[in-house]
Protein backbone atom coordinates (compact mmCIF):
# COMPACT_ATOMS: atom_id res chain seq x y z
CA UNK A 1 0.00 0.00 0.00
CA UNK A 2 1.03 3.39 -0.82
CA UNK A 3 0.93 6.78 0.92
CA UNK A 4 -1.89 7.91 -1.82
CA UNK A 5 -4.06 5.19 -0.51
CA UNK A 6 -7.48 7.31 -0.36
CA UNK A 7 -8.89 6.09 2.79
CA UNK A 8 -5.69 6.40 4.52
CA UNK A 9 -5.50 10.47 3.14
CA UNK A 10 -9.98 10.71 4.49
CA UNK A 11 -8.79 9.93 8.22
CA UNK A 12 -5.62 11.94 7.98
CA UNK A 13 -7.48 15.22 6.48
CA UNK A 14 -11.02 14.54 8.71
CA UNK A 15 -11.87 17.50 10.55
CA UNK A 16 -13.20 16.66 13.81
CA UNK A 17 -15.02 19.55 14.63
CA UNK A 18 -18.03 18.67 12.61
CA UNK A 19 -18.18 15.44 15.08
CA UNK A 20 -20.91 15.62 17.55
CA UNK A 21 -20.15 15.19 21.66
CA UNK A 22 -21.63 12.49 22.87
CA UNK A 23 -22.25 11.19 26.80
CA UNK A 24 -21.20 7.72 26.83
CA UNK A 25 -22.82 5.12 30.22
CA UNK A 26 -22.16 1.59 30.98
CA UNK A 27 -25.25 -0.45 29.96
CA UNK A 28 -23.72 -3.91 30.68
CA UNK A 29 -22.63 -4.01 34.42
CA UNK A 30 -20.59 -6.86 35.66
CA UNK A 31 -22.52 -8.86 38.79
CA UNK A 32 -21.15 -8.01 42.65
CA UNK A 33 -19.69 -10.43 44.73
CA UNK A 34 -22.94 -10.41 46.27
CA UNK A 35 -24.54 -11.41 43.68
CA UNK A 36 -22.48 -14.01 42.35
CA UNK A 37 -22.76 -15.69 45.80
CA UNK A 38 -26.86 -15.71 45.45
CA UNK A 39 -26.40 -17.24 42.19
CA UNK A 40 -24.12 -20.03 43.47
CA UNK A 41 -26.23 -20.89 46.33
CA UNK A 42 -29.25 -21.01 43.93
CA UNK A 43 -27.67 -23.63 41.94
CA UNK A 44 -26.89 -25.63 45.01
CA UNK A 45 -30.07 -25.77 46.08
CA UNK A 46 -30.96 -27.03 42.69
CA UNK A 47 -29.37 -30.29 42.76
Amino acid sequence: MGDNNPVKQGVETFDKKCLKKTNTAEKNTLPTKEDIEQEKKAEKATK
